[in-house]
């Protein structure tokens, strides 16, 4: 167990990679209480929600749809990511990242005050996330015919189940569920899910699995220092329309089509393990190149690396610079090492 953002959370529940390989074959549980839910109300709330995001709620039309995106401050800097879903004309809710709590809290009440916008933190939920190819079928066996509907539901999408607030969304690269309970309910949720043979996962796996996913962490692979644009995640910034303002988009304009840098994923092709902060060097067209550039420093760093149970080899995030193509090397503890650029997910 671990402190994680100041809750209490497990690594592993006796084997990380076995847990990893769980849900990638079957159906795995994370408890994911952590997470911050946020409802946003209020007459002016879609308005607002097209000045505070960088992706545009315009775009959800068909209530509980979500939709993925990252909040920035007024030079493009990331705040945190997060998903936000449509519930109604004067309702949304907001999932945001346990780590950035207290700032974004901060900063959505600050901005939502002129709209009028009420913000309301849910801290009487709890939440499990159930991933794997098997996870839907498991969590109906489980709950029975009173989430009948989710059966239904579209990715990227959620509903209401009684007490239950169940979305089509998760972290993994794997279809399934994030479930909202009341907090008193939990336990009993988690013992149901349980016994029809989902596994609990813990923090290490989850790390894993969203990396092979390709999907970013906060605080490594993008931050307040670093647009989108060169966190990979220029897909999820709306630019269109033109005339939509909002916050940081000044910042990404000037930038676009000029970004010094980009995010690629890198599968090692040696031995070793690549991890956060290794330096990235200059590119090679091939592992036999590697004598020829030996010492030439691009400032590119690894932002996440880890072993990949699925593939059996090391694979990062890195920040790279533009120039660098299909190969590069990595400095690792003091050797060189050739790994190949590839574009994520993990397969």
């Amino acid at each position: 167990m671990v402190d994680f953002a100041g809750w209490n959370m497990p690594i592993h529940y006796g084997s990380q990679i076995g847990e990893h390989h769980r849900v990638r074959n079957d159906a795995g549980m994370f408890d994911i209480s952590h997470m911050t839910l946020v409802d946003l109300d209020g007459k002016r709330v879609r308005e607002f929600l097209r000045c505070l995001l960088a992706n545009d709620v315009a775009k959800l039309k068909k209530i509980g749809k979500a939709l993925y995106s990252c909040m920035l401050n007024e030079s493009g800097g990331v705040i945190d990511d997060l998903i936000v879903y449509f519930i109604g004309d004067d309702w949304f809710r907001m999932v945001l990242n346990a780590a950035t709590r207290d700032k974004g809290l901060a900063w959505i009440e600050k901005q939502a005050a002129p709209f009028s916008v009420k913000v309301r933190e849910l801290d009487d939920l709890a939440m499990v996330a159930v991933q794997g190819p098997n996870a839907r079928d498991k969590v109906h066996r489980a709950l029975g015919g009173g989430i009948a509907p989710a059966r239904e539901l579209d990715r990227f999408s959620a509903l209401e189940c009684g007490r239950l607030f169940i979305a089509r969304t998760g972290y993994t690269g794997e279809d399934g569920y994030e479930i909202v309970v009341p907090s008193d309910y939990a336990s009993a949720l988690w013992q149901s899910l349980a016994e029809v043979g989902i596994a609990s996962i813990g923090l290490g796996a989850r790390d894993t699995l969203r990396l092979e996913a390709g999907m970013n962490l906060y605080g490594q692979d993008m931050t307040e220092d670093t647009t989108p644009l060169e966190s990979g995640l220029g897909w999820t910034v709306a630019f269109v329309p033109m005339e939509r303002s909002f916050i940081g988009r000044e910042a990404l304009d000037a930038q676009r089509g000029r970004e010094r840098y980009k995010q690629v994923g890198l599968l090692l092709e040696g031995k070793g393990i690549l991890r956060p902060h290794q330096k990235v060097l200059q590119s090679a067209e091939s592992s036999s190149d590697l004598h020829a550039i030996q010492g030439i420093d691009l400032e590119g760093r690894i932002t996440s690396g880890s072993f990949s149970p699925t593939l059996g080899k090391s694979i990062a995030l890195a920040r790279v610079p533009i120039a660098i193509e299909d190969h590069c090397v990595v400095e690792i503890r003091g050797k060189q090492q050739v790994a190949k650029v590839i574009k994520p997910p993990f397969r």
